[in-house]
């Protein structure tokens, strides 16, 4: 019976059409992963009425149009995602894991202080879920300037 759930949720989750996107959910259960900070696109086969995350913390999910949805990863974690369509009906109900982006992220850890940054090519601050709140709020702060003297 699970293995039909699964070909059934495999079928109805699928790859967006010629964008480059990875298949929502493998074919084994695995979850759909997103990188904490980064956005996902996630196409569907049928109409999206409702989305559920078990824990907005980890994940926000947002409805583009009815068969476009927006995954969101906030913060490192698992948890769920429900979605449903008009009649309340269950469409899917998956795994989401928030992973940390590995590619040209380098931590650097002073005592017991962690700070985050980019190197790719030229090393940016970054904040990171768990670096020292003196750097993050540093970051955000030159951040807001920067916005500001752009606007």
């Amino acid at each position: 019976m699970r293995n039909k759930f699964l070909a059934a949720l495999a079928l109805c989750l699928s790859l967006g059409s010629g964008l480059g996107v990875a298949p929502v959910m493998a074919a084994d259960g695995a979850p759909i992963n997103v990188n904490v900070n980064m956005a996902r696109i996630l196409r569907i086969n049928a109409a999206a009425a409702t989305v559920i995350v078990g824990n907005p913390g980890i994940a926000d999910v947002t409805i583009q149009d009815p068969k476009t949805l927006i995954l969101t990863g906030k913060s490192f974690g698992q948890t769920n995602l429900i979605v449903l369509d008009n009649a309340g009906n269950p469409i899917a109900d998956t795994i989401i894991e928030v992973v940390q982006m590995q590619a040209g992220v380098t931590t650097v850890y002073q005592g017991q202080a962690r700070t985050s940054v980019a190197c790719a090519p030229v090393c940016q601050n970054i904040i990171m879920m768990g670096d020292d709140p003196a750097f993050s709020g540093q970051a955000v702060a030159s951040s807001s300037l920067v916005s500001s003297m752009s606007n």
